[in-house]
């Protein structure tokens, strides 16, 4: 089994526009699919994966229950959605609160997308409340491919975050923060903070990535894609590349995101 715990597909009506607009913020990035649920399935069938987390984002205040009620049309045993709440939303501990009645197991955030720092005084009663409500937070981490090199959600936040909320489930992306690999090593490997690893592998190489992975505690680092920005199948190929030991491999791969996917 391969859980991809990071994955990103659009309606059907929306993903040619959000595709292209996507592409357009962020030169040298490919598209590897459509940005449509029926071309992720697919990509997945190929792949041998079982199961992949969506990870939406609202832009704004306003598209909290558009994509609440996407993502209940799309779950399924395979696509497991997490939705997206906007930090500037007033009623956003409301719809944290909602989320978890409507029986989502997380809510996906992104600093640059949503404009906020990790450790600003206003996201405290927000991870406060996701953190009561025993939901998943999936935070995109390290600097953003498509915006200035902004410190928004580098290791130093995370690591005050994560002190704040210690039973926070918060899950850092791109193997803890996108091309900030030496800050990584230095500051949160080794502790127990949830990473994982797409767009992370293609910068790091196997030995390198091999390293961190094996420096990080057991059951703390995900299997992920970041599709349709990178090729589900090529991103399995460049872990396997990393020879990590039989055991580590099938925690990363499928284990360690089945624990957390559980029962909330």
């Amino acid at each position: 089994m391969v859980i991809d715990f990071h994955a990103h597909a659009f309606p059907d009506a929306l993903a040619p526009r959000a595709m292209k607009a996507l592409l357009a913020e962020a030169p040298g990035i490919q598209a590897y699919l459509d940005g449509t649920v029926a071309d992720l399935l697919r990509s997945m069938d190929r792949t041998g994966i079982e199961k992949s987390v969506v990870c939406c984002i609202a832009t704004k205040p306003e598209q909290f229950e558009p994509i609440l009620g996407w993502c209940a049309q799309i779950r399924s045993d395979r696509l497991i959605p997490f939705p997206s709440v906007h930090p500037a939303d007033p009623a956003a501990l409301d719809h944290i609160r909602s989320i978890r009645a409507e029986g989502f197991r997380g809510i996906k955030l992104h600093p640059y997308y949503q404009d906020f720092c990790a450790d600003e005084e206003r996201m405290l009663a927000f991870y406060g409340e996701v953190e009561r409500q025993g939901l998943l937070l999936v935070m995109h981490t390290g600097y953003d491919i498509a915006f200035p090199r902004v410190r928004r959600a580098d290791p130093q936040r995370i690591v005050k975050v994560t002190e704040l909320f210690p039973t926070l489930g918060l899950v850092t992306t791109h193997m803890g923060a996108w091309q900030q690999w030496d800050e990584v090593e230095e500051q949160l490997l080794g502790r127990k903070i949830y990473m994982e690893i797409s767009f992370a592998l293609e910068d790091l190489g196997p030995e390198r990535a091999r390293r961190m992975i094996l420096a990080h505690p057991e059951g703390y680092v995900l299997f992920g894609t970041d599709s349709p920005w990178t090729d589900q199948a090529e991103t399995l190929r460049l872990l396997e590349k990393s020879q990590l030991p039989a055991k580590k491999m099938e925690q990363i791969v499928a284990g360690n995101a089945l624990r957390l996917l559980g029962p909330a």
